[in-house]
């Protein structure tokens, strides 16, 4: 069985870096739980892919074997800074890179001292995996690639795990409606910027926890249009990608906002 866990969790600093703040705290909580779960679950290594770490001209892997330092967000800087300690299984994440080329997508590894890697990966990584106990592949958000391509992409990562006979847990890292409020509030009174984006928001995750692969993809090409999905929900197509028919079902361990945005943790279920 290669794949052992698969989630799709925000990314965004918020929540991570004001945890204690009360409208935080379902995402906080249901953050805990999918660290949990994914102990339980004991991968070898943690597929993940973030709407945060944008590419252009190619697909991007993450090969350098460790990265630490202190990453300063670009827009959530008042609130705190993010530390980040991440190994990469490099002889996967290298693999990934031929893979992506033997199905057609170009790609290249990134490997050097410094890079800037994104709040989201480092969001998820600290709050999954908060003692620092896995290994990761990080797969770039490239702009130009589309929910198919992103689930072939995914897919292939997956059969490239299994050839190397290691067992996986998948991550999508992003957000879920991007309406964000564009005067300062105070996060204590933080709440989804709409009605329509807060019921958009529930009909999705309700449709995840369905298990229906089909409907899920026909609602999330619409709700991406209509809630002004982060990167049009490439993440949950990441997932998707990943799982194949093994997906049945989902949980939503958390929901809530991010200054005005969507924000959730799902746990899917496989068979």
């Amino acid at each position: 069985m290669t794949i052992v866990a698969a989630f799709l969790v925000h990314g965004h600093p918020l929540p991570y870096l004001q945890s204690e703040t009360a409208a935080f705290k379902p995402l906080v909580n249901g953050y805990r739980a999918a660290a949990a779960a994914l102990s339980v679950a004991k991968p070898d290594v943690v597929l993940a892919y973030s709407t945060q770490w944008i590419a252009v001209l190619d697909e991007l892997w993450q090969t350098r074997p460790h990265s630490s330092g202190l990453h300063v967000d670009e827009n959530w800087y008042e609130y705190g800074d993010l530390k980040f300690d991440i190994t990469i299984d490099r002889d996967l994440a290298a693999a990934c890179v031929e893979g992506s080329k033997e199905v057609g997508i170009s790609a290249k590894a990134v490997d050097y001292d410094g890079f800037p890697i994104d709040s989201g990966s480092i969001v998820m990584t600290n709050s999954l995996d908060p003692e620092h106990r896995f290994q990761y592949v990080l797969a770039s958000n490239n702009l130009y690639h589309d929910a198919a391509t992103t689930e072939k992409l995914a897919a292939m990562a997956v059969r490239t795990a299994s050839a190397q006979g290691k067992r996986i847990a998948v991550v999508g890292v992003g957000g879920l409606s991007g309406s964000i409020f564009r005067r300062r509030i105070d996060l204590r009174e933080d709440r989804i910027a709409s009605r329509e984006d807060d019921e958009m928001n529930r009909s999705l995750l309700t449709v995840l926890e369905t298990g229906d692969t089909k409907k899920v993809r026909q609602f999330a090409g619409e709700y991406a249009k209509s809630a002004k999905a982060d990167m049009g929900m490439k993440h949950l197509s990441w997932v998707l990608g990943a799982m194949g028919d093994r997906y049945v079902g989902a949980k939503t361990l958390g929901y809530g906002p991010a200054y005005g945005t969507g924000q959730a943790i799902v746990e899917f279920r496989l068979q």
